[in-house]
């Protein structure tokens, strides 16, 4: 079960979309490690627009992602690769539909 997200914006620099898009897939393999994260997508909205999409049971599940190393190579990285700072938005879930 989830009852919190984020939803993440990210729009990359000119001439950084495919770093950005390579940095986001390699994203998987850290958030795998983390049990609490329920569900995690890395899109792409347009050419330069991207964003991160994660669920999570509770709130110090979110809080523990916010502080885990994805959020953490994120900052690290954001000034190289994104024309503005990433927008962070706290969402409750109200319905979901998840794989068993």
């Amino acid at each position: 079960m989830v009852t919190v997200a984020l939803y993440v914006r990210l729009e990359a620099k000119l001439g950084k979309e495919k770093e950005v898009e390579t940095f986001l897939k390699g994203g998987l393999a850290i958030v795998q490690e983390e049990p609490s994260t329920t569900a995690w997508f890395a899109i792409r909205m347009g050419p330069s627009t991207f964003a991160i999409f994660d669920a999570f049971p509770d709130e110090p599940a979110r809080q523990a992602h916010l502080a885990g190393r994805v959020a953490d190579a994120l900052r690290a990285r954001a000034g190289e690769l994104l024309s503005r700072p990433p927008s962070i938005d706290r969402a409750d879930v109200l319905a979901a539909k998840l794989p068993h």
